[in-house]
């Protein structure tokens, strides 16, 4: 009898001990997915602005065909994908492929996701099975009209341009750090999804620096009214000025003394490159700064001009110059450096200097506010002016910014700020700065 309770209390004892390990394990698990679904942002295109449930989706996302709203990601049974299996999980994530058998909609970076090892997908797995809250949200119908709304020419998009998921494999030759920078760009980070440009068939050129050069090299066109730079070795209108450094400053908190985050990156560095480790940030900023300009063709960095000296003076005869001093000097100076971890500098700033000038005719035109994160926790605005200067005058001043203190870019017309003016995305950012009617302006758009 002794014997019996003793083994009794043995095999209870050991059923504790290996309970208390798989659970232990199992919470370290989701802490880990919970780490890479923040790598990999999936918080901020699955959840309907600021009160919006996390991860029930409803946000809006606008297409050349139509508005599709992003999907219920939490484990609701109903409406979320609670019953989802893991291998149907990996099905979507990483190829694009829903519970049904039909092709999500390349909104979703399956082709970036395609990277992401398979452990990776269990630990996330693992967190929005048991770490994230369910929510009975109904999924929203497209707004796109029928027959671009057919579902099957997604597979054969999805067949031409998506890759097989592979798991990563890093170059044992190279910097570790570097490889896990690689890594995380190129997979969950899904950088090139914004800021590599797309063909006409809307895939991105290159999945990978492997691909081309480019892999990185700034979008082909505005996205939600903003134009995404070129994160690769360009002088001009790249990372080319910026040191490691000042770009892993820039990733974990929105700023540097070299810019500051805006439209979509804001939501990046709010809701999850705040998150990451050191590590993966220097890693991060250690691979972008290995990219070297496209084509091989470097443009000299902005050298000093007379222009400070000239506004000094009190000489501000250069076409826009007078504006700028009026709207611009007391917060980025006459001689374009700005004030140090506060408002930007223009001078050699590449959002200045790309040849689209749509981000900045938007950013006169509405102003920004940056996001209070840690290790920056005063949210800095600036103005809107699209509600005081017509589009001339916006032309004017970004003409002046463009072409002084060694900047150098494409000259902007008014008819180019009333075209982004015009923008929908545009005017809801209007609205939510408070500006007033800009159609009543002088020269304001038709």
């Amino acid at each position: 009898m002794k014997k019996r309770l003793f083994s009794a209390l043995a095999l209870g004892m050991l059923s504790m001990a290996c309970w208390g390990q798989s659970a232990s394990d199992n919470s370290d698990l989701i802490k880990r997915g919970e780490y890479l679904a923040r790598a990999g942002d999936c918080v901020a295109c699955h959840t309907n602005g600021a009160k919006g449930q996390p991860f029930a989706g409803g946000l809006a996302m606008a297409t050349p065909i139509g508005t599709i709203y992003s999907t219920n990601i939490t484990p609701d049974k109903t409406h979320g994908i609670g019953s989802y299996t893991f291998e149907e999980f990996d099905d979507a994530v990483r190829r694009g492929v829903r519970k049904d058998g039909s092709t999500l909609y390349p909104a979703m970076p399956f082709p970036s996701f395609a990277r992401i090892t398979e452990p990776d997908m269990r630990a996330m797995y693992a967190y929005f099975m048991h770490g994230v809250q369910p929510v009975a949200e109904a999924n929203k119908d497209t707004d796109i009209p029928w027959p671009l709304s057919m579902r099957w020419p997604l597979a054969i998009w999805r067949g031409l341009f998506a890759p097989d998921p592979a798991d990563f494999v890093s170059n044992a030759s190279a910097d570790p750090v570097l490889e896990r920078g690689r890594y995380l760009v190129e997979g969950l980070g899904h950088c090139g999804a914004c800021h590599t440009p797309r063909s006409i068939t809307m895939q991105e050129k290159a999945l990978s620096e492997q691909d081309g050069d480019d892999y990185l090299s700034g979008s082909s066109a505005p996205i939600d009214g903003w134009v995404a730079s070129s994160l690769r070795g360009e002088n001009r209108d790249g990372l080319g000025t910026w040191s490691e450094a000042e770009v892993a400053e820039f990733l974990k908190t929105g700023r540097n003394d070299k810019g500051v985050v805006f439209g979509g990156m804001s939501d990046v560095v709010e809701h999850s490159l705040q998150y990451l480790s050191d590590d993966d940030i220097t890693a991060i900023a250690r691979y972008l700064k290995s990219l070297p300009p496209k084509g091989g063709k470097q443009s000299p960095a902005p050298v000093a001009d007379d222009t400070a000296q000239q506004l000094w003076k009190g000489n501000d005869s250069k076409t826009g110059a007078a504006l700028y001093v009026d709207n611009c000097a007391a917060c980025h100076r006459t001689d374009g450096v700005g004030y140090k971890r506060a408002f930007p500098a223009l001078k050699g700033n590449p959002v200045v200097q790309t040849e689209d000038p749509t981000s900045l005719i938007h950013i006169i035109l509405t102003g920004n506010t940056t996001p209070a994160v840690n290790g920056a926790v005063s949210n800095l605005t600036m103005p809107s002016f699209g509600w005081r200067l017509n589009d001339q005058q916006v032309a004017d001043v970004a003409n002046f910014v463009r072409s002084s203190w060694g900047n150098k870019a494409p000259a902007v017309s008014a008819s180019d700020v009333a075209k982004v003016r015009k923008d929908r995305s545009i005017i809801a950012d209007e609205k939510a700065m408070g500006s007033p009617d800009v159609s009543k302006l002088p020269g304001a758009a038709e």
